[in-house]
């Protein structure tokens, strides 16, 4: 039945909503000699709106030289009381990835320091989605970078690791369509590395070239370079509500906000690209 209220002076108006299902996708971490990790996804339903909120859009992070730096780890993404952590940056030559909250981890960098998988993702406690793993270093590639629905794959022999972690699959804007996959690993020859993993995962470079960028507002894992070559950036994440159309639009929205309304049959979305702001329901 549709939520309807009568008013004197306007006829007949939509209340506005209390409830919505949502999407929350951070920054994906920069790729180095390791690919970087997904950022964190989660994702809920009837989560309860109030009467405004705050949205921030992570940013990924930076791909770095991979004989010298790391990659940078994904900014957070924030929607109301929720936050998703970024992705881990991977790691550079003889180098583990880096312990700490993150989305999911960076892969691990190549050479035979680089023994250990990138940091865990922890996604958001209490909240369903999750981060998960990147893989190890090998003696030649870096590791591939953990997806939102898997760890970083295991390599397939010594000039290639696998591909980047699978994200997870959401319909809320009304087609199946994966979010925060990892980065994937290079390959140390002239043919490009590993593919990253659905949900955005950036293509690992091949021998002294880059690795490309995690797809924005999906939140992928920046690719790992290759020998003497570039990690790509992490994808920038997004915040995505959907809501009965039975129910009123959203009253205003903060001019540092950049959203679109896919279409989507009986709801009302509201997919949010960059930015910060709040929100008035």
């Amino acid at each position: 039945m549709l939520n309807l209220i009568a008013s004197i002076n306007d006829g007949i108006k939509l209340i506005a909503p209390t409830t919505a299902d949502y999407l929350l996708v951070a920054g994906g971490g920069g790729g180095s000699s390791g690919a970087g990790g997904a950022g964190g996804l989660l994702s809920g339903s009837s989560f309860s709106l109030g009467a405004s909120f705050t949205v921030t859009i992570g940013a990924g992070g930076t791909g770095n030289a991979c004989n010298t730096t790391a990659g940078v780890r994904g900014t957070d993404s924030v929607f109301k009381s929720n936050t998703a952590n970024g992705g881990g940056g991977g790691a550079k030559v003889q180098n583990s990835a880096t312990a700490g909250t993150y989305g999911s981890g960076g892969g691990g960098g190549q050479n035979g320091a680089a023994t250990t998988t990138g940091a865990s993702g922890t996604g958001g406690q209490g909240f369903a989605g999750t981060g998960n793993a990147g893989f190890t270093g090998n003696p030649y590639p870096g590791g591939s970078g953990g997806g939102a629905g898997a760890n970083g794959n295991a390599p397939t022999g010594n000039s290639t690791l696998g591909t980047g972690g699978i994200g997870a699959q959401s319909s809320i804007i009304g087609s199946a369509t994966y979010y925060a996959g990892g980065g994937g690993a290079a390959f140390n020859n002239s043919t490009p590395g590993s593919a990253g993993g659905l949900g955005g995962g950036g293509l690992g470079g091949g021998l002294s070239s880059n690795g490309t960028a995690g797809t924005a507002n999906l939140g992928g894992g920046g690719g790992g370079s290759g020998q003497d070559g570039t990690g790509g950036n992490g994808g920038s994440g997004v915040v995505i509500i959907a809501y009965p159309n039975s129910f009123a639009p959203l009253t205003s929205i903060d001019g540092g906000l950049t959203y679109d309304q896919p279409s989507r049959a009986g709801y009302r979305v509201y997919r949010f690209t960059a930015g910060t702001g709040t929100v008035t329901v």
